[in-house]
């Protein structure tokens, strides 16, 4: 029996983990990186077990592609972990504004933010505006991309290869560099990379490509940064069920999107939040230059 999820809500207690696998119909958005609201089955972003302990108490942290996917599921777990965010996304206006209530409602604090990474410029204004309202800056994660499938490389244009770089890696080395100067010691900084790249997925080339340099540049500013004490790991998420599914893939793909995998079955987002809160928090005070896997089973590396 298959089972399906059509609420926004967190698992329950009770509930397990949670008598998979689910069943995604088929269905396809013409714009990336998608919209979540949309989403059959809207995808799973909270846990009602996951109980916070104040590890990023009075932390503000920003989070690029917070506004639904991965991005709203850390969100909520470094609220409940007591952080301010900057929830930064492009064009997702309504998926913003719902993490933003829902946050809310947890008794956390939220500053939406929305233009196009591609812009440096932009990276400048996230800046200014976290600083104006938080006061300082304590955890970056940049986790905002897009994906495009095609089968050749001669069928990836050079305005498209040029489109993923600039949305996935150079918006990565933008906002880093702009935040940078208001990081200290016990900072961190998480980069949310992807399997894609470890398996060398090949009707993904630039999306790989692009994942392969994040993973590049938080090894090497993860040495640049240690003598200064602020971390830098990365996050490499497997299959999980998030807006750019339905937004890159094609719909009669999406049905067995996830099930060729040990589980056979795609994540949930909050099934890799609390990665990133280890990642954020004192925790990980001697974790740098890492590459964390969560794709239950699919690539043991």
């Amino acid at each position: 029996m298959f089972n399906k999820f059509d609420t926004i809500r967190p698992y329950t207690k009770g509930e397990t983990c949670r008598t998979f696998p689910v069943y995604y119909p088929p269905q396809h958005q013409d714009i990336q990186p998608g919209m979540e609201y949309l989403m059959k089955p809207l995808p799973v972003f909270d846990d009602s077990n996951y109980k916070g302990s104040g590890k990023l108490k009075d932390k503000v942290a920003i989070i690029t592609g917070g506004d639904s996917g991965i991005g709203r599921a850390v969100a909520v777990f470094f609220a409940k972990e007591g952080a301010k965010l900057v929830l930064v996304y492009y064009n997702e206006e309504r998926d913003a504004n719902d993490t933003k209530d829902y946050i809310e409602r947890l008794g956390g604090e939220v500053l939406l933010i929305h233009g196009d990474l591609k812009n440096k410029d932009f990276s400048s204004f996230i800046v200014n505006e976290t600083v104006n309202c938080y006061g300082k800056i304590d955890i970056l994660v940049n986790n905002a991309g897009v994906q495009y499938f095609a089968d050749n490389l001669t069928d990836i244009s050079n305005e498209q290869f040029d489109y993923t770089m600039k949305s996935n890696i150079y918006s990565m080395f933008y906002l880093t560099k702009a935040v940078l100067p208001y990081l200290k010691s016990g900072s961190s900084i998480i980069n949310t990379t992807s399997i894609t790249t470890y398996n060398g997925e090949g009707d993904l080339i630039d999306y790989v490509t692009s994942k392969g340099a994040i993973v590049g540049f938080t090894r090497a500013l993860a040495t640049n940064l240690a003598p200064k004490n602020i971390r830098v790991n990365a996050v490499a998420p497997g299959p999980f069920w998030t807006a750019l599914q339905p937004a890159s893939r094609k719909a009669k793909d999406i049905p067995t999107f996830g099930s060729t995998g040990p589980m056979k079955r795609a994540g949930q987002p909050y099934e890799i939040a609390a990665i990133y809160v280890y990642l954020a928090s004192n925790d990980s005070s001697y974790t740098t230059g890492q590459v964390i896997h969560v794709n239950g089973g699919e690539y043991k590396g």
